[in-house]
């Protein structure tokens, strides 16, 4: 019974554990709101079974907001020219196979014109059930209902339930990546006092090419948060979010290949060293102390671009502040260290000079004046890009401003 028990709650408490996951979410939402679109859809459709609403709503309802305004508006419209299309054949043809054929054609040209994107098969699909029933009339328009019917449930539920900000989860993996990237440089770093295989080296190496996945995984979370944030009546500064979190993504993209480059360093330079020392002692542990400061300078970073609490924000600026300071002390004394070594012994002096401009190009990018204005411009660039799509928002939204500063000032 003890074993039973155990093999219920195991289950249970991991799901509890995995409650906020979107995945997770998604699975809650989506049956709660096919449910209901059901229940809602037999009260108004002549149907039997309406299962297109039910389908309809498992289809709009995305984890975030934006993603279910902007698909159920892709569903109805797919929906809609697939019946308009099936109408129009059995007036004309009815049904036989060259018109079958006909109206798979026409439903998917029809699909890319009217912008359905992924819904372009949906056309079609629409257009050969209601095509292929006896009444064309009534159940080409009871498609059309419980289709809006769906989409229209899907819309009130993710408003009524509003969805979750998936900005926390997107921080996390930034942070992830971060942790990852710094324990890379500790290793590279604890390489350089001895003789270095080459195999250990390139092993680094392919760490560091390994990155590019794990960049493509936070982009992923990013973008879900990114959704997450439009059309969010709980996020007053989505824009802002958004853009702290790509160009933090960005700087760590940049970080990465040059993290990269620098393992093909050290790999080519454990190549020519072969069974020597790397570097001599006093060298090794200047650059892995240059090392560690960067990569807690790479954590300290991501710490500052996921923080939204000005207080934690402040203290995140000077820890990032402080390690930069001292990665630029450690610079400049392995700097001398190595300019000492290669005036002694001039061989593979073109490898130091790549070493200290790889670390350079990593510096200058955590630098907190390259980050500001890096933010300023994005933050400019995606307001103007905003100002010119969408014209007539831009004029109510200023309208709306000069009229609470109006307020503010006869106050």
């Amino acid at each position: 019974m003890r074993d039973l028990a155990e093999s219920v709650r195991a289950p249970v408490a991991e799901l509890v554990r995995r409650r906020r996951e979107p995945a997770v979410v998604q699975t809650v939402r989506s049956t709660a709101a096919a449910t209901i679109s059901y229940v809602v859809a037999l009260q108004l459709s002549s149907e039997p079974a309406p299962l297109t609403a039910p389908l309809t709503a498992l289809l709009v309802v995305q984890v975030t907001l934006y993603q279910t305004l902007t698909t159920g508006i892709r569903r109805v419209n797919s929906v809609v020219a697939g019946v308009l299309i099936a109408i129009g054949f059995s007036a004309l043809v009815g049904l036989t196979w060259w018109s079958l054929g006909l109206i798979i054609l026409a439903s998917l040209v029809v699909g890319r014109l009217v912008r359905v994107s992924e819904f372009v098969p949906e056309v079609a699909i629409s257009a050969m059930l209601v095509l292929g029933v006896t009444r064309v009339g009534v159940t080409a328009w009871d498609r059309v209902l419980e289709t809006l019917i769906g989409a229209v449930v899907g819309l009130l539920f993710n408003i009524v339930f509003v969805p979750p900000v998936w900005v926390g989860p997107a921080g996390d993996s930034i942070e992830d990546l971060a942790r990852r990237m710094r324990r890379l440089l500790l290793r590279i770093g604890d390489e350089l006092s001895g003789p270095t295989p080459v195999e250990l080296a390139a092993a680094s190496l392919h760490e560091a090419r390994r990155l590019d996945n794990d960049i493509a995984d936070v982009d992923g979370a990013l973008r879900q948060a990114e959704d997450s944030l439009r059309l969010n009546p709980r996020v007053k500064e989505g824009l802002l979010h958004r853009v702290v979190l790509r160009t933090g993504l960005d700087t760590f993209e940049i970080c990465a290949v040059v993290l990269r480059v620098l393992a093909r360093t050290m790999t080519d330079l454990a190549k020519k060293r072969g069974e020597e020392d790397l570097f001599p002692p006093e060298v090794g542990v200047a650059l892995k102390e240059l090392l560690s400061h960067v990569a807690d300078a790479l954590v300290s970073f991501a710490v500052l671009v996921t923080t939204q609490v000005s207080r934690s924000a402040d203290a995140a600026e000077s820890r990032l502040a402080g390690e930069l300071a001292a990665a630029a002390t450690a610079r400049e004394r392995a700097a001398e260290l190595l300019l000492q070594g290669v005036q002694r012994h001039p061989r593979h002096w073109q490898l130091y000079g790549a070493l200290l401009t790889e670390i350079d190009r990593i510096l200058d990018e955590l630098d907190m004046d390259h980050r500001s204005r890096r933010l300023m411009e994005e933050l400019d660039r995606v307001t103007r890009e905003q100002r010119e799509r969408h014209p007539q928002i831009s004029a109510v939204r200023r309208w709306a401003h000069d009229r609470r500063s109006k307020r503010t000032a006869a106050r």
